[in-house]
């Protein structure tokens, strides 16, 4: 995790539609290009292409559209006909069926109302293939409302859905009680965003100790939990509470991003643990890789050179 200086740099870059427009240029070109470390493509053909690599060496997929922040309600009709042609397209490729999308992918900042139709429509499509629907949580003003249409739904009876928490919230403990209680199915990580130090731990240690506390109550008291993160104290920590509590390793999985720590994802399928991958795919996908490059300071001048250079 950057500090909070250098990681507001990086929020910054991913608003920038200058940075984007070259990004999306040049930045999927070829096959050795600088995004393709943590995207899998653009297209539903490339991404279903990576997910049957990562499922032969034993894991399973999570299949994510990228796109966030859509303005307009036809953008948001828009992304949702893609969704449902996306769990066609993995319908017909035999895949895992397992998808991840963000609600203001769907409309959420233009009408609440349009996006939860938007919802249910992919869910209408999803829950009798046999698809799980993960709701991706963003930054900290969106968490209430994803919350409030996770539960909605839930107690509509759509209950093939989970959702994602934040570790570094102050507020995610007691949320995390409250999904737990309802039965549903959470994804704990530690936080991507830049957030204010009113709702957020500034500081690292304090963000690590919150996820700790979280993956004991989530493991011992969640329901089939995700245990997302690269963080091998973390990894160490809940394989130990799991074999404390003498929960098999079928009852919940690790979940780790494309192209990251491929070592320890091998490591834990060799070791009999489910590991699920989260699969971005999608031309909109330069804010998700910005944020991906602010967890991991070391590749910023590698890509740097890789916007400049190509486009040279």
């Amino acid at each position: 995790m950057l500090d909070s200086a250098s990681k507001t740099v990086f929020h910054l870059i991913a608003g920038s539609r200058t940075l984007k427009t070259l990004a999306s240029r040049y930045g999927m070109r070829r096959p050795t290009s600088f995004a393709r470390r943590f995207i899998a493509g653009e297209t539903a053909a490339e991404a279903i292409a990576a997910a049957r690599s990562v499922e032969a060496r034993g894991m399973t997929v999570t299949m994510d559209l990228l796109g966030e922040s859509v303005t307009t309600l036809d953008g948001a009709d828009a992304a949702t006909r893609d969704y449902l042609a996306v769990i066609d397209a993995i319908i017909d490729a035999g895949i895992g069926r397992n998808i991840s999308l963000k609600l203001t992918q769907l409309g959420l900042d233009v009408d609440k109302a349009s996006a939860i139709d938007n919802l249910r429509k992919i869910l209408e499509r999803a829950d009798p293939a046999g698809f799980f629907v993960r709701i991706d949580m963003e930054n900290s003003p969106y968490t209430d409302v994803t919350l409030e249409i996770f539960e909605t739904l839930w107690r509509h009876g759509y209950r093939q859905m989970g959702v994602v928490l934040q570790s570094a919230l102050y507020r995610t403990e007691a949320d995390l009680r409250t999904i737990n209680a309802l039965g549903g199915r959470v994804r704990l990580v530690k936080g991507a965003y830049k957030e204010p130090k009113t709702v957020a731990y500034p500081k690292k240690a304090d963000v690590d100790a919150a996820y700790a506390r979280m993956v004991k109550t989530l493991l011992t008291e969640g329901h089939y939990p995700a245990i997302a993160t690269h963080d091998p104290a973390m990894i160490t920590l809940a394989r130990a509470v799991a074999q404390e509590h003498h929960i098999a390793p079928d009852l919940f999985e690790f979940q780790m991003l494309y192209g990251v720590r491929r070592d320890l994802q091998a490591m834990l399928v060799a070791a009999g643990y489910r590991v699920r991958v989260y699969v971005p795919f999608g031309k909109e996908w330069f804010p998700y890789f910005m944020r991906r490059l602010g967890e991991r300071p070391a590749n910023v001048a590698f890509v740097i050179r890789g916007i400049v250079g190509e486009g040279g």
